[in-house]
């Protein structure tokens, strides 16, 4: 082989070849070095360019359009959003306890189970191992708290009973379990404060479910500048609150709020959206009516009742629209038309129709048509009147039968009378 291949001098013009391991350096470290040294002339071609940093700005685009958006997947466009019934999806609870500590931010995904979060884990633990012994079923979820603030870490808002009980710490769990929950009866190192107004609670607990972490932010955002721009402000509560249970439902809300008669129902919606947040405090907050396509359930209700309690809704809502829809039609009483008679005394009544719907309906054309002349408006008001179908009712004759013995009776009285003074005065006469 040597013999074939004479021997190259040793100032050979070209580099002898490298192993691929050695390559890529040498070429990287050499390449600036040419390009610096290189120097073009007029008769040279000029060095060519870098190449254009369009194949990555092309590349940027297409790695976005990769990306889903947050709310297509979880927020208020997913598909999802609305396809469930909502009305018995609330566990039955007689007591809601929310514990103010720490905000959604920094929540680890099991809040009452974190080693690191002492306060929640506690309470969760004792509320647990008393459940046989509370006076009420009671449930238990984390709201925003900040120390400096109304609602400062520790504090606990208690519904339907309306009190704070504030600076509760890790210590004191079971002492406030047992007083509180257990007995009834107040916490002393915690003298309870009486809280007024509306409370909305919206699930924002985005490491438990990540369509919770981009609906209730959103809701908590809205809430706030309806409640602002109505000037609600001191009225209306607002906070984030933890894992309720449903996160399918998303956006979550709860809603406390005393009636009319001063009790205080919590009340749960599901499948909230922003432009629904108006609607809520308007005719929940603001007229006590619920909002019954958003309505997942109540406190104090079981899953069955709050069906019921929906369907019972409905049809008292249909009932009230068929009956504006109709108006007067039908058996309706007008005293003034029937000349005095409506009248229930004795059990006795005239406000009636004995006339079925079609012929009703006949009537009232056949009247409007005869009103020609008096003689047929004085039919019309003893057979029915026009507004309403009243009919006017004849005297019954049993009355007319008491009226007629009385009058008899009353002329024989007369006659009688008249016979004594005439015999009278033909004796005296005689005498």
């Amino acid at each position: 082989m040597l013999a074939i291949f004479p021997k190259l001098p040793t100032q050979f013009p070209f580099l002898p070849p490298l192993f691929s391991s050695q390559r890529a350096p040498t070429r990287r470290r050499l390449l600036p070095l040419c390009l610096l040294m290189a120097s073009p002339t007029a008769g040279d071609a000029p060095l060519a360019a870098p190449a254009p940093a369009a194949d990555a700005t092309d590349a940027a685009p297409a790695a976005a359009a990769a990306v889903p958006d947050p709310d297509e997947e979880f927020g208020f466009q997913r598909p999802e959003l609305g396809k469930e019934k909502l009305a018995g999806t609330v566990g039955f609870h007689e007591r809601h306890v929310f514990l103010c500590y720490k905000g959604p931010e920094v929540w680890p995904s099991h809040l009452e189970a974190a080693e690191s979060d002492r306060l929640p884990r506690l309470l969760a633990a004792a509320i647990k191992a008393r459940k046989p012994n509370l006076k009420k079923t009671t449930k238990l979820t984390i709201c925003e708290g900040e120390d400096g603030t109304e609602s400062s870490n520790g504090d606990l808002l208690i519904f339907p009973d309306m009190i704070r009980y504030k600076g509760l710490t890790h210590f004191d769990v079971d002492n406030f379990v047992e007083e509180v929950l257990v007995k009834d009866t107040e916490w002393l190192p915690g003298s309870p404060e009486a809280i007024s107004g509306s409370y909305v609670f919206v699930c924002c607990h985005g490491s438990r479910d990540k369509r919770c972490g981009v609906c209730g932010p959103a809701l908590i955002k809205r809430f706030k500048e309806e409640i602002s721009g109505l000037g609600l402000d001191g009225q209306v509560a607002v906070s984030a609150c933890s894992h309720v249970g449903g996160h399918k439902y998303a956006g979550n809300v709860i809603i406390f709020r005393s009636d009319d008669k001063g009790e205080v129902t919590g009340h749960w919606y599901g499948y909230v959206v922003p432009d629904d947040v108006p609607v809520l405090l308007h005719k929940h907050i603001g007229q006590g009516e619920i909002v019954d396509h958003l309505w997942r359930g109540q406190m104090g209700l079981s899953e069955e009742q709050q069906k019921q309690a929906l369907e019972l809704r409905n049809m008292t809502n249909g009932a009230k629209e068929s009956l504006e829809e109709t108006g007067t039609d039908g058996a309706s009483c007008n005293p003034a038309a029937a000349g005095g008679c409506c009248q229930g005394n004795g059990g006795f009544t005239c406000c009636q129709t004995d006339l079925p719907k079609e012929k009703q309906d006949k009537s009232v054309a056949a009247e409007q048509n005869q009103k020609g002349s008096q003689q047929e408006n004085d039919k019309e008001s003893s057979t029915g009147s026009k507004k309403g179908h009243t009919k006017t009712c004849p005297m019954p004759t049993w009355f007319e039968t008491w009226e007629r013995a009385d009058t008899y009776a009353a002329l024989a009285v007369v006659a009688a009378a008249a016979s004594v003074f005439v015999a009278f005065r033909i004796y005296k006469n005689l005498n």
